[in-house]
Parts: structure tokens; sequence; C-alpha cells
């Protein structure tokens, strides 16, 4: 990977990890994600007044990529609902990378080296531990742990959508300007949808945190396209997930979390293997 491309995927890490903390920390997850979406949305449309329109062929990925976010979204909030964050999020955000490893290296035709493919199931084994580190297996809540794993395939599945229709498309940044406005969007009216017209007065009770979340949240993913214009799917995939220590990080010094033993070293089996995806 290039220098840039680290430096992207690094800030997008802390930048996720933060609004997830913000959304983990919101008793409506829904109400909160649907005023994130249309925060979204209005970057996505200032974007697309700014840069270029995506090709033709970028289109149904476009398409696709939307959808496979609203699910995510959707899923992603259950698995808090029935977990707890050091749990859920690092078997989504670790499971991911995985496979998209094995994805790309079988249909997409990406060359993914052995030092490449190790580094990757390093930090996945260490972003693992980080979940198991909470608490022990045998507690995991079986509810949450089945939809941090879907979470992990819609992951997985719209980075390697994105990674694809971002390179057709000539311009990620019009690319994801279009994704953002349409999907962000799409999610609030699925909300008043399923809800009805009383989460209108929801979503105005939380618009601070969901202009900031919008922001954090698009700000991340934006800059992980830019950065899979720029290297190969399966590493800038495997670099973003470092968010879960950050995410950590932020548990320990700002919301006074206990960090034991087991969940420092996971911390440091994935800086480990960070350093070996570099070298």
């Amino acid at each position: 990977m290039e220098p840039f491309a680290t430096v992207l995927v690094l800030t997008a890490a802390v930048m996720h990890a933060a609004w997830n903390a913000l959304l983990k920390g919101t008793g409506d997850g829904l109400i909160l994600i649907a005023v994130i979406s249309a925060a979204s949305a209005v970057i996505g449309v200032a974007g697309i007044i700014i840069f270029p329109v995506p090709m033709r062929e970028a289109w149904p990925f476009i398409a696709a990529s939307a959808l496979l976010h609203t699910r995510y979204k959707i899923f992603l909030i259950r698995a808090y609902r029935y977990g707890d964050l050091s749990q859920a999020y690092p078997i989504a955000r670790g499971t991911a990378p995985v496979i998209v490893l094995i994805v790309t290296s079988l249909f997409l035709g990406e060359h993914i080296g052995p030092g490449n493919a190790l580094a990757i199931l390093i930090i996945a084994a260490g972003i693992s531990g980080l979940a198991l580190g909470a608490r022990s297996a045998s507690s995991l809540e079986a509810v949450s742990v089945f939809y941090a794993f879907a979470t992990a395939g819609f992951i997985a599945s719209y980075t390697m959508v994105d990674a694809v229709g971002a390179r057709l498309a000539l311009t990620p940044h019009g690319y994801t300007a279009w994704l953002f406005a349409i999907e962000g969007l799409y999610f609030p009216l699925l909300v008043l949808y399923r809800r009805g017209p009383g989460a209108l007065t929801a979503m105005r009770s939380c618009l601070r945190p969901g202009a900031i979340g919008g922001a954090l949240s698009t700000g991340a993913y934006w800059l992980v396209i830019w950065a899979l214009t720029l290297g190969p799917t399966a590493p800038v995939a495997a670099l973003r997930e470092t968010s879960i220590v950050i995410g950590a990080l932020i548990g320990v010094v700002f919301l006074k979390e206990r960090m034991g033993p087991r969940r420092i070293i996971a911390a440091c089996v994935v800086a480990a293997g960070v350093i070996l995806l570099q070298l």
C-alpha cells in the first residue's frame, strides 16, 4: 500500500470508531442511524455539485452498494441491541477482511501475496481476540453474534462492490457522493415507513449527534473508497479494521472502561498485523 493510502485508511478508522461509539451510546439506534443517513445525504448532494458524474458502468454498483449499506445498518443496530460494543463490533469488523481476502483472491483476480495474506489473518485474529477478551466465549450472546457475523457479510459485500464500482466510475469522489445521496435519502424514508410520523419528532431530538455521526461516517467511508482506488482491496479492508483498537482506546480514555490483559494482547496482535501489512 502507498503511504498516502495508509494515512487515508487510518484516518477513516478513527472516524469510524467514533461514530460507532456514538451509536452504541444512544437508546434508539434506528432513529439515530436515520438522522446520520440524512446528514450523509446532505453531504452527498453537496459532493454531486462539486465532483464529476460517475461513468455509466458504475451505476449498477452504486445501486447495489446502497442496498447493501441499508441492510448493514439494520443488522448493525440489531447486533448492538443484543450485545456489547466490545463484543459485536470486533466480530463484525474482524470477520469482514477474511471474507474479502477469500472472495477477491478466488473471483476478482487480485493477487494477494503470502505476507499480505498472513497480515490480514493476524489482524482478523487480533480483532476477534478483542471480542473474546471482554467476556468468556461461553457467555457471548448467540443472537448478537449471529447479527454480528451477518453484518460482516454485508461489510465484505459492499467493500468489494465499491472497490469495483469506484474504479469503473473513474471518479471515486463522484461515486461516493452519489452513493451517500441515494442511500442517505432512502434509509430515513424506510424508518418513516416503519415507525410512522412519530419518527420525525424522535429524529428532531437527536439532530446534533446525528449530524456529528453523519459527518464522521460519511468522511470515514469516503476516505476508504478513495483508498480502494489506490491499492488492492483486501489490505485496505484489513487496515481499516484497526478502528477496533482505536475504539478500545476511546473506551478506556473517555468512557473509563477497563482494558484487561487479554484485550491488551489482542490489540498488540492487531498492531503487529498492521506492521506486517506495511512491510
